[in-house]
């Protein structure tokens, strides 16, 4: 039956879409192989994510990291013909469909659905209550037809292999191991960690002699006194032991796992300060944020679970050998019930997994919906919009609690499993352990002492072993931590260092384009195209045109900030990856239209926090920049907090601070950008002519005359398309 998608909503697909439709008439069901679940990494890249998990039911495994190298998807998103031209790659046949939702059963799965007009899912199976859906945002959903009928645009992607399709795994994943293995000093904390905790297990392991010594010693009357005397002061003296080695175990974990802490933290954000600025502009920060959020997890569970599973497994070992040694039979009782759960955990495993991946997606996207109305709270208060973001807060925190409800219901599943398996299994060991004390004979002796001592060990092997496989499964589940943190340690970063020359400084800097050309999608009219110009070294330029003609753009270009699509950019004669991109940017300084203030003071703004920062050279760039005097006049002066991203200032102080920021640096180039639009034209009249006074190479894009008079030459970007 028709659910309102009809042929008035063709002309809209088919605008967004950009392919004509075809009806759908139906092919071969798909194979019942398992579709993998991909997130998607960047916000724009669900159409990328759903191709990869086509791929990945048909044979060929790879990542997301390993797409976006070869199939770059714009940040704006992707039309279908874009994911057909991008399966084509990647050797899948596509046929675009128009399809209702009941046609849904009769097509070829996992196929790619169009969802809510900005989104791509996988639908990976149809049912009668409804289908399951596999969302690059969200993970492994049941979805209603109703539900389908409210989001799916009636527009499908159908994907089969073509003839030179084959079957690969060319995913390049993050091996835990190599995260942690160059680490300082942990190998010598994790050997003295097992080494202490072998030492209390083994003390522990002792404690069931007692309990059977002391017991069958009561039932030989009062002769054993001194027996039990002597025994209860022996193993007080185990007790003071294990309090000992327990005391010293838990300051190693405590000293290993403030080491991981603060090491791979650091190792993280090292790598994360050296990617493009293409990276971060494709993802939220609270997205980046929560890749850190699954480094604490991992730091978590390599500081204590991979260790004590080592001593669990090693314990669970020896408590069950000596429960052989008492009673064979009762030992395979407790064997049973230990398969038993295991079976059940590694059950439990998967939905597990699903569940706190999507618990970390809707926390991310919780937190970052709090962190814009933070950062926008202006814009919300001018709009009277408290309620509707608080109203949208609250479904996303909705969203979150559900997901972190599934994940608590399957872990109480677990929980209540294993307090029933167990409660069986004690149940029956005292049952027929009762029973073996009645048929004891001197041949096969079994007397009471022996049954508290057995049920001793068996706690202790339950125990041990419960914990064993929870925390195998935890390390298991690192897995999942490792895919989110390998979306920054698997990026590629800047190729800041020089490959041609030394890294001294150039007294002088000139900068030369050759025929160069920039799209930012790919495919797309190129913004900049075959542009040639060249700035001498000491030359004032100033960049014109309107609005959306590429004048940030060309800037970030000789930057370094975006790399060309066609041509090549110059710096002293030299190709800028022969000069070097982190050379570059330390001959150069800048002024661009999003750069931001920091927490801190106005002189730790100017100086950029420098270890040791010039107070003479301070007030001289303020003074440059025409800020002294209303420094000056501040109650403390230049040690004036800026608060949140420079919230204290004004926008033409947060301009000049930037321009002393700049000068602070003693530049050989200087790019402006906007850089004084918020000054009146008195103002800007002296911040134009402190600058014209430096012996400097200075790029300026402008579009006040004022600011355009002051330089040398003026090129018209407008014109200058073509050069």
């Amino acid at each position: 039956m028709p659910l309102f998608r009809a042929e008035a909503l063709d002309a809209q697909r088919q605008r967004l879409l950009g392919v004509p439709l075809r009806i759908s008439r139906g092919w071969a069901r798909g194979s019942a192989r398992d579709t993998p679940v991909m997130l998607q990494g960047e916000t724009a890249e669900c159409g990328l994510a759903c191709l990869a998990m086509v791929a990945g039911h048909h044979g060929h495994r790879t990542t997301l990291a390993a797409l976006r190298e070869r199939h770059a998807i714009s940040a704006k998103g992707a039309t279908l013909a874009t994911l057909m031209r991008t399966a084509s790659a990647l050797h899948l046949t596509p046929r675009p469909l128009r399809a209702e939702p009941d046609a849904l059963r009769d097509i070829a799965l996992p196929c790619v659905l169009h969802w809510d007009f900005n989104h791509y899912v996988v639908l990976v199976r149809c049912a009668a209550r409804g289908v399951v859906l596999h969302d690059p945002a969200s993970g492994r959903r049941d979805v209603t037809w109703a539900e389908l009928g409210r989001h799916y645009t009636g527009v499908a992607l159908e994907l089969a292999p073509a003839p030179d399709f084959e079957a690969r795994d060319d995913r390049v994943m993050l091996p835990v191991p190599a995260l942690v293995g160059r680490l300082a000093g942990w190998v010598d904390d994790a050997t003295c960690i097992v080494a202490c905790a072998f030492a209390l297990q083994a003390l522990m392991l002792a404690a069931p002699f007692y309990l059977q010594w002391a017991v069958d010693a009561a039932t030989h009357g009062a002769g054993a006194r001194q027996l039990i005397a002597a025994l209860g002061i022996g193993f007080a003296g185990i007790a003071v032991l294990q309090a000992a080695a327990h005391a010293t175990r838990g300051w190693l974990i405590v000293q290993l796992k403030t080491r991981l802490h603060l090491q791979l933290q650091s190792r993280l954000l090292h790598h994360l300060l050296r990617l493009p600025p293409a990276w971060f502009q494709s993802r939220q920060t609270a997205d980046v944020l929560s890749r850190f959020e699954s480094l604490h997890a991992m730091q978590r569970t390599l500081g204590t679970s991979a260790i004590e599973a080592v001593v669990d497994g090693a314990m669970a070992l020896l408590t069950v050998a000596m429960m052989f040694t008492r009673s064979p039979r009762l030992a395979l009782v407790g064997l049973v019930a230990a398969a038993f759960y295991l079976a059940l955990r590694l059950s439990l495993y998967w939905p597990m997994r699903s569940a706190v991946g999507e618990q970390m997606i809707r926390t991310a996207r919780q937190h970052g919906h709090l962190l814009e109305s933070l950062r926008g709270i202006q814009a919300v208060k001018l709009h009277a919009h408290e309620t509707e973001r608080h109203a949208r807060w609250q479904n996303l925190a909705v969203d979150e609690c559900n997901a972190g409800m599934r994940s608590e219901r399957i872990a109480l599943a677990g929980q209540a499993a294993n307090v029933l398996l167990f409660g069986l299994e004690m149940v029956a060991t005292v049952w027929l352990g009762t029973l073996l004390v009645f048929d004891a004979t001197p041949e096969r002796p079994f007397s009471i002492g022996m049954l508290f001592a057995f049920i001793a060990w068996k706690a202790q092997f339950v125990q041990r072993y419960v914990a064993l496989v929870d925390k195998s499964l935890e390390l298991r589940m690192l897995g999942l931590h490792a895919e989110r943190v390998g979306d920054v340690v698997l990026a590629r970063p800047e190729p800041l260092a020089a490959t041609g020359f030394a890294d001294e400084l150039p007294a002088t800097a000139g900068i030369e384009l050759d025929d160069v050309s920039f799209a930012y999608e790919p495919g797309a009219p190129p913004l900049i195209d075959r542009l040639s110009l060249r700035i001498e070294a000491g030359e004032s330029v100033a960049i014109v045109g309107p609005s959306g003609c590429g004048k940030t753009t060309l800037v970030k270009l000789m930057l370094g900030l975006l790399e060309p699509t066609a041509g090549r950019i110059t710096v002293n004669g030299m190709p800028l990856a022969e000069f070097g991109i982190g050379r570059l940017r330390r001959t150069a300084a800048s002024v661009m239209q999003d750069d931001q203030l920091f927490a801190g003071s106005i002189a730790d703004n100017i100086c950029f926090f420098a270890a040791e920062p010039d107070p003479r050279l301070v007030e001289r760039c303020a003074r440059q920049a025409g800020l002294h005097d209303e420094i000056d006049a501040m109650p403390m002066r230049y040690e004036t907090a800026v608060g949140d991203m420079g919230s204290v200032l004004s926008g033409g102080q947060k301009q000049r601070v930037l321009l002393a920021r700049a000068l602070y640096r003693a530049p050989r180039m200087l790019f402006l950008d906007e850089a004084t639009s918020h000054l009146d034209v008195a103002g800007e009249r002296r911040v134009n002519d402190a600058v014209r006074a430096l012996a400097l190479t200075r790029i300026i894009v402008a579009h006040r005359p004022e600011t355009i008079a002051s330089a040398d030459r003026v090129i018209d970007l407008g014109r200058l398309r073509r050069a």
